[in-house]
């Protein structure tokens, strides 16, 4: 009989909030091709990473870890170990926990795992939406890494559940209770990637960036398609709630300068929306799983000091599913249709 475990995946964080710690990080995540793709050059997109943008930016991104870090370290690290000890007390399936970047690694949790004899693993991203700089960078570095490491091992995986009812029930189900509070306006801020990235990704060159309203268009292309994917994530989230078409918006965070970013910006419309008289906010990231640099720093604090400089009056980020019962719950479904089918579904 196999052995088997499965592998929940995330995206990583420093060690500590020390400049090199981070700068360490930010090396090893803006280094990823699949991450930052351009130059095509190795070496020079290397330069770009670590000379240019990482000298720069580690003070910085040092500064905003500091200002969300807990006593047991990384919100995103303990956050994601708590997951993996409730999932653990559902199953008697192995969980396994590892980042794409930094601790606990890739390899080093492919080698525990090869000792103790699993030759059956299931890789569970935490991720619900395919991107080429976060789904599937993590995939390939797993599948790369056990070719090395456990080459007998046979790895499957769960595709993006963006669209999945229990994925959206259980985000519904989390958000409720903030949106029974009185409130404007709902944005859906998602994690942005370049534009380029979009038609990159469509392998049919036919459809992304091309078809009048693509992300609303059928196409096989949406399987790989970030933006029709958060698309599609936020209809169905907004039926399944219950919402007033004219009270919500989607948005993205997070880019870098040089080039076209999906958009509308998240940071722009915080300015705006004051203006709008959309003063009282709800903001739900559901791009993340987990709370993480990118929702407690960016969006809680950084966000919430944006709106009501602009004339915001109140300001709510609703938290990710991250260890949340009906989370678990999710998770806990997954392996039980793993198992009992022999295969994912």
């Amino acid at each position: 009989m196999p052995k088997r475990a499965v592998l929940l995946l995330n995206l990583g964080s420093p060690d500590s909030t020390s400049v090199p710690d981070v700068r360490r990080y930010l090396s090893e995540f803006l280094g990823d091709e699949r991450v930052i793709d351009r130059p095509a050059n190795a070496f020079l997109r290397s330069f770009l990473v670590n000379q240019i943008i990482c000298r720069f930016r580690a003070p910085k991104s040092a500064h905003a870890y500091e200002s969300i870090w807990t006593p047991e370290g990384s919100p995103l690290i303990v956050t994601s170990k708590r997951t993996q000890t409730a999932l653990q007390q559902r199953t008697d399936l192995p969980v396994a926990l590892a980042m794409n970047y930094g601790n606990p690694s890739i390899p080093d949790v492919l080698h525990t795992l090869r000792a103790d004899g699993i030759d059956h693993l299931l890789l569970f991203p935490q991720y619900p939406h395919y991107a080429m700089s976060s789904w599937e960078t993590v995939v390939v570095k797993v599948q790369r890494e056990a070719a090395k490491i456990a080459p007998d091992m046979k790895i499957e995986c769960v595709l993006p559940y963006y669209s999945d009812a229990d994925y959206i029930d259980a985000l519904v189900e989390s958000a409720r209770p903030f949106l029974a509070q009185p409130h404007d306006h709902l944005l859906f801020s998602y994690h942005g990637i370049p534009v380029r990235h979009l038609t990159k990704a469509d392998t049919s060159h036919a459809h992304c960036q091309v078809v009048a309203d693509c992300c609303n268009s059928c196409s096989p292309s949406h399987s790989t398609c970030y933006k029709a994917q958060v698309t599609r994530t936020t209809h169905l989230f907004a039926a399944k709630a219950g919402l007033d078409p004219a009270k919500w918006s989607i948005s993205f965070q997070s880019r870098l300068v040089g080039e076209p970013w999906l958009s509308p910006y998240t940071d722009h419309l915080f300015e705006q929306l004051p203006q709008q008289g959309k003063k009282r906010l709800l903001v739900i990231t559901p791009a993340f799983v987990t709370d993480c640099l990118e929702t407690l720093e960016e969006i809680r604090v950084e966000g919430a000091e944006d709106f009501k400089a602009a004339g915001g009056e109140t300001f709510t980020h609703i938290p990710c599913l991250n260890d949340q019962p009906v989370w678990i719950d999710f998770l806990e479904k997954r392996l039980q249709r793993w198992q009992q089918a022999g295969r994912v579904t």
